[in-house]
């Protein structure tokens, strides 16, 4: 073919030959190495607000999720499906954190929630259809516009579940409860004398 060149090299090739050295100049060292630093003229973030409304169950402390809104700005919006995927994504997350999701350790420091038998995960049926939308508010300090939308999800939920739970709760005198906010941690927050 045209302009093949006689002689190749994998990249596993090139990558012995820069480590060992063999073949080298005396005044190169070997490695492939490259650093570059960035330093960009200000950080933006996003921002929104994430609204959840709870039941409480007060026979079994279960909690239900009956409605979660949320809203983000997160600068120009390249993809949509991405970023709703990414803000579905952690809302999923943050819910799971905040009413499942729980380590156990046993007084030996053993991990006895180490299993999906004993860890538990959301099922699709128990995370609710979100209600999302966005305003876009370019950001100054780069040429898309964009800001992060990864962390949008995760970061709100978790305290929005919880601070819902909390509200609910408020008459009977719970003022805080440590994630996650199980069924069995909830109702002992009722029933408390």
């Amino acid at each position: 073919m045209k302009g093949t060149p006689d002689k190749a090299k994998t990249i596993q090739e090139v990558a012995l030959q820069a480590a060992v050295a063999y073949s080298l100049p005396h005044d190169m060292e070997p490695f492939l190495d490259e650093t570059s630093y960035c330093h960009p003229p200000n950080c933006t973030f996003p921002f929104g607000t994430h609204v959840c409304l709870v039941e409480v169950d007060k026979d079994t402390g279960r909690v239900e999720v009956k409605r979660y809104i949320a809203v983000d700005d997160v600068g120009k919006v390249i993809n949509p499906m991405v970023v709703d995927g990414q803000v579905h994504g952690g809302i999923a997350q943050g819910l799971a954190q905040a009413l499942y999701e729980n380590a156990v350790y046993d007084e030996n420091g053993q991990l006895v929630s180490g299993s999906l038998m004993d860890y538990a995960i959301p099922t699709a049926a128990m995370v609710p259809t979100y209600e999302t939308a966005r305003t876009e508010t370019p950001s100054p300090t780069n040429p898309l516009g964009v800001k992060g939308a990864g962390e949008t999800g995760t970061i709100a939920s978790a305290p929005a579940v919880v601070n819902a739970v909390i509200d609910a709760l408020s008459p009977m005198g719970v003022k805080h409860l440590d994630m996650p906010l199980t069924s069995e941690k909830v109702w002992r927050a009722m029933n408390q004398k």
